[in-house]
């Protein structure tokens, strides 16, 4: 899939900062400065979820990559990945998400937040009360709060991302474990 905007020119000082960052200039970023308010907000936006602390970490950025799974965010899978590895996370766990369900890796509780995610991400959302309560019982209401929003944060940039026709630029490269490909047909697929 190509871009269907074309980049916009960025302030060199900007570019740079995102390369030292990145080690590129990340497309969303590109592709919505062509609304300097809506890259703004964005960026802001995703830097305040960033900083929320209630909830675990590799819960969070393991939703996210269900989400993009499930989109079919290349994007979002990709950079999501590669924020795992500097955030020291189990990569081998990450490598996986896109295949949860078939995968042996992953913990009861990361196993029903994957779910959670997924369920969140359905048209219309398939959550039920005994999984929110499940959840909620386990990790407590600010923490549940907190992942409820990220989740809903990945599909707002997911969904915003695909619709741009932007793809992974290869940053999940630098993990050394090839990101797993997600199922022709998944079970929840099939069920959505």
């Amino acid at each position: 899939m190509a871009l269907r905007a074309p980049k916009a020119e960025l302030p060199t000082e900007l570019s740079e900062n995102m390369m030292k960052q990145f080690g590129a200039v990340p497309e969303p970023f590109e592709v919505t400065a062509h609304n300097p308010k809506v890259a703004q907000d964005s960026a802001e936006i995703g830097g305040k979820v960033s900083e929320w602390d209630m909830a675990d970490e590799g819960l969070k950025t393991f939703a996210h990559m269900a989400v993009a799974a499930q989109v079919g965010c290349s994007w979002c899978l990709d950079i999501n990945y590669f924020q795992a590895l500097n955030k020291n996370l189990d990569l081998a766990k990450a490598s996986q998400v896109p295949r949860w369900r078939e995968s042996e890796v992953f913990t009861p509780l990361e196993r029903d937040v994957l779910e959670y995610a997924e369920a969140m991400t359905s048209t219309p959302p398939t959550v039920t009360d005994e999984q929110y309560a499940s959840l909620l019982d386990r990790l407590g209401p600010a923490a549940m709060v907190e992942l409820t929003a990220s989740i809903g944060f990945a599909n707002m940039a997911t969904r915003n991302n695909s619709a741009h026709g932007i793809t992974s630029q290869g940053f999940s490269d630098a993990c050394g474990i090839p990101l797993a490909k997600r199922p022709e047909k998944s079970r929840a697929a099939s069920t959505a």
